[in-house]
């Protein structure tokens, strides 16, 4: 059943105010705002959140029924749990939006998201508009009952250009062809083209988006604890992804659309909720209980649109010092339990984890720092719970480690034979 709307006074006060507000805010170094409202960052959210999982799922209880058949074209995929308070911002919105969209139409496009009433400001002197004819216009209010936007006054044969979505759902429901998507003859742009300036428009976006800018494995052999570790991880300052340069830097671009989140391979990017604190809720943070930054992959960088992950060549990648390894020896289960471990160091990809002996028969791991790129592959690789023995401390601003030092093989000299 097609559902019918009819034309609303706009609620120009609600709009301009959460426009200048977010602005002011942007103006002050923050995109807070635009990380909550923005519709790309919440449809991203909403895919990472909402829709990755249900196709996982989907695609599991397929691969499971398939496999029955030993038909194995699909394979089950691990589904790695995220706090459960994340998804309450997340959750909040698709109820609002969803609500929005059912019960009135776009009026969380044109009203409460600050692009579309920035997009609508700049649509009042557009060169194309949705217009009514008056002279075949009967005034039944077709047109209006179809309007999503609910931004056409029939009885005064007026379109508020400014909310309107463009649908052309007004056009295709008029039986008079009293509705038309032409030039706008009352335009400055429709001027001759020596007074046109093509430069306006993008001069504005570009000031707008300025302003903006002002401010492993673990089915290893590693051996399972038979103790709870004692010692919290003391960690200052959260990992950011690489590229982010700074954790400043990357609160400040970020608009937490969670496009890194859905794209990690290892899934060790999650959306943060008290790391960052409030200006970075959402942000993506490195969180090394659920997975490590693979050596060899660049895939957060390549998929982020903003800037907040600039562009790292893998070399380069490799010796960006994301945080520092920590060692705990008091929750090592080489201390506590004196038995064999080193899951840290075999994962170390630098080898900035070594083992160096403890007594006989037992080595426990040291720390090189200034080779640790921060990975995370250690504190994902040991098994302690529910504190890690080994754990990343997040550089506030990303440093350049030292190249590892390579170590020629050596070759034994085979001895001839006697005969």
């Amino acid at each position: 059943r097609n559902r019918r709307y009819s034309y609303e006074i706009a609620y120009n006060i609600l709009r301009y105010s959460i426009l200048g507000i977010t602005m002011i805010v942007m103006l002050a170094g923050s995109i807070f705002l635009i990380t909550l409202l923005d519709p790309y960052s919440i449809f991203g959210r909403f895919m990472t959140l909402f829709g990755k999982p249900l196709v996982v799922q989907v695609n599991n209880v397929i691969a499971s029924l398939l496999s029955r058949l030993d038909i194995y074209i699909l394979y089950k995929v691990e589904l790695k749990g995220i706090h459960a308070a994340v998804y309450a911002l997340p959750a909040l919105f698709l109820i609002l939006v969803g609500y929005l969209s059912l019960k009135r139409g776009r009026l969380y496009c044109n009203t409460v998201c600050p692009a579309g009433t920035f997009l609508g400001f700049i649509s009042k002197v557009s060169i194309f508009r949705i217009k009514i004819n008056a002279t075949n216009c009967t005034r039944c209010g077709r047109c209006a009952k179809a309007c999503k936007s609910s931004c056409i006054d029939f009885l005064n044969e007026v379109v508020d250009v400014s909310r309107c979505v463009t649908c052309f759902n007004c056009i295709d429901s008029c039986n008079e062809n009293a509705i038309s998507f032409s030039f706008n003859h009352n335009s400055p742009e429709s001027a001759s083209d020596d007074e046109i300036d093509k430069s306006k428009r993008s001069f504005i976006l570009n000031t707008f988006m300025l302003a903006s800018f002002a401010g492993v494995a673990s089915g290893q052999n590693v051996p399972v604890p038979t103790k709870e570790s004692t010692v919290p991880e003391d960690k200052t300052a959260p990992v950011c992804p690489p590229g982010g340069v700074s954790i400043g830097h990357f609160n400040d671009y970020c608009i937490a659309c969670s496009l890194c989140v859905g794209a990690c391979p290892t899934s060790v990017l999650r959306p943060s909720f008290r790391q960052y604190g409030l200006i970075g809720i959402m942000q993506p943070v490195m969180d090394y209980h659920k997975g490590f930054c693979n050596f060899e992959c660049t895939v957060c960088i390549d998929v982020c649109p903003t800037g907040a992950l600039l562009p790292l060549v893998l070399d380069a990648k490799k010796l960006t010092q994301l945080g520092k390894a920590k060692f705990i020896k008091k929750n090592c289960i080489v201390e506590t339990e004196h038995t064999d471990c080193g899951a840290c160091s075999e994962h170390c990809p630098t080898k900035a984890v070594k083992m160096v002996p403890l007594e006989v028969n037992l080595v426990i791991p040291e720390v090189e720092e200034d080779i640790c790129i921060g990975c995370g592959a250690c504190e994902y690789a040991c098994p302690t719970k529910p504190f890690k023995a080994i754990f990343v401390n997040g550089n506030p601003v990303h440093l350049d480690a030292k190249k590892p030092k390579e170590e020629a093989i050596k070759l034994k000299e085979l001895e001839e034979f006697p005969f």
